[in-house]
């Protein structure tokens, strides 16, 4: 019986086309899926959009348009960006949806019946834009704007009426939550700021809104629409078809096994979503990881600074798999990553076109011609299974995904190739024509090696590790994480598939 795994991106706004933080997000999340999938876990893969509250409402009304045909229009470009970045994700959830409303109204109702929620006024700082509360201590005054620190989002004060869920009681259950579950959330230094953030003292939260009309009414009250947080957050319970508990995939998915997240959003993932779901009786994920956010010089990409990358133009540019190995190999998982065309460039022609593809190229052409493209019979010796078994530590591999340890990982990668390149340098097959037995074992230890090689980047490039293996006659839904620790996968006497080239060099 295989293992489930649910990983899930944040639910993206649609305020605006998307970024590269969205591309870089959704890609990380299709690598652990990917990842998951060959070493034979059941994988369910979420996102979507988060299509409720104020900005949506603002944003639709200065172009004139309802809400609904906003949400509508650019929703769409964010799924269609799911096929641009060849994303296996196996639904896009959208909090517009009866589904999603049934299942976020029947939270409410839940922590209504458990007196959970309660109705009061309301009055403090508002950031339209990240769309939540801050306090007096978390305000900072710019230029003569009032402006939330975390962020740098302007802010307005409100005065309503509004219901509140009973945050400050599960103070003290969250902590021994965190106690009891130590890798609950990564890395290790947003953790901190969370721990931080709840020993401070937690004020009830206000979870409802009557100044605008945009969102899932609150279902005893329809002068009041429910807080675009707890609303949107109860997409990871909608897409699997909750309030029906008894359904396979609620039965077989939840809880998430990681939320894969902006650090930005920490707050109401670590903290707020979890005292929801306990408050709620419903087991809590079993991991939220807040990575860092896509800089553009020296600052965060976002819309409102205007300084952002379009994943599409580079895309067209230079090609997806490129992008998705730069992203995944260059930024420092859990850190800012500030990245650049000059970059990307470089990355190409150092690691895929050099590395990788003249390991593939290479080794392949010299197949055609010695061995007539066919997988030659073959007698290790010392050298070759020396080579071969440097890959074959499963564990270790498996160990830096489950730790979402993805720069290990890919440093583990370049490493190997770099290795393999000077394998097949150092044992000059060329040189061994008279010997006709070594240079064969030598042609079928590169051949292994790229094959080892091309299944752990399948999560990073999946179309051209497909292209790869394919040259093997191993079609994508026959790669087998657990089959890097064999040496002789390979069946001698088989063809070899010509492969085009891989990667061309860019000339600067």
């Amino acid at each position: 019986m295989k293992n489930n795994y649910y990983i899930t991106t944040p639910i993206y706004y649609p305020s605006a086309k998307p970024h590269m933080g969205h591309a870089y997000s959704s890609i990380v999340a299709d690598f652990f899926a990917r990842f998951k999938r060959i070493q034979g876990y059941n994988v369910f893969y979420l996102t979507g959009t988060d299509e409720h509250g104020q900005k949506i409402e603002r944003a639709a009304n200065i172009k004139k348009k309802n809400p609904q045909d906003f949400c509508d229009d650019i929703s769409q470009i964010f799924k269609d960006l799911t096929k641009t970045l060849n994303l296996s994700n196996n639904d896009f959830i959208r909090t517009t949806e009866t589904r999603h409303k049934k299942s976020a109204i029947n939270v409410w109702k839940i922590l209504e019946e458990k007196k959970e929620i309660y109705l009061s006024k309301y009055s403090g700082w508002y950031s339209v834009s990240d769309e939540a509360f801050y306090s007096e201590d978390e305000i900072m005054e710019e230029d003569g704007k009032k402006k939330s620190k975390l962020s740098g989002s302007l802010v307005e004060w409100v005065e309503e009426e509004s219901y509140f869920f009973r945050l400050s009681k599960w103070q003290e259950p969250l902590l021994k939550f965190y106690s009891e579950n130590p890798k609950f959330i990564l890395p290790e230094s947003r953790k901190n700021e969370v721990l931080s953030f709840v020993k401070s003292g937690l004020k009830d939260l206000s979870v409802s809104r009557k100044s605008f009309s945009w969102g899932i009414k609150v279902p005893s009250n329809k002068n009041h629409v429910i807080y675009v947080w707890l609303d949107a957050l109860t997409n990871y319970l909608s897409a699997l078809n909750y309030p029906n508990t008894d359904d396979n995939l609620y039965k077989n998915f939840w809880p998430a096994s990681l939320h894969l997240i902006g650090k930005d959003i920490l707050r109401f993932h670590a903290v707020y979503w979890p005292a929801f779901l306990l408050a709620a009786n419903i087991n809590p994920p079993q991991r939220v990881y807040g990575h860092g956010w896509i800089l553009s010089g020296d600052e965060k990409m976002s819309k409102s600074k205007g300084n952002i990358l379009d994943p599409l133009e580079i895309i067209n540019l230079y090609g997806l798999d490129p992008l998705r190995y730069y992203l995944l190999k260059e930024v420092s998982f859990g850190n800012d990553g500030n990245i650049s065309e000059e970059k990307l460039e470089n990355c190409i022609n150092s690691d895929l076109a050099n590395n990788f593809g003249n390991l593939c190229q290479r080794v392949l052409s010299f197949a055609e011609k010695n061995c007539s493209s066919i997988i030659p019979e073959h007698k290790f010796n010392k050298d070759d299974l020396i080579i071969l078994n440097s890959i074959n530590d499963i564990e270790k591999i498996r160990t830096f995904i489950d730790n979402q340890d993805i720069n290990q990982y890919m440093n583990f990668i370049v490493d190997r190739l770099f290795a393999s390149n000077k394998y097949f340098n150092d044992q000059e097959p060329w040189k061994k024509k008279n010997d006709v037995i070594r240079l064969n074992s030598i042609v079928y230890t590169a051949l292994e090696l790229i094959r080892k090689i091309t299944i752990l980047l399948y999560p990073v490039m999946p179309t051209t590790s497909v292209k790869v293996l394919n040259t093997f006659n191993i079609n994508e839904d026959k790669i087998d994480f657990s089959s890097i620790k064999n040496n002789e996968v390979l069946e001698s006497k088989s063809k070899i598939n010509k492969l085009d080239i891989l990667f061309k060099k860019i000339e600067k």
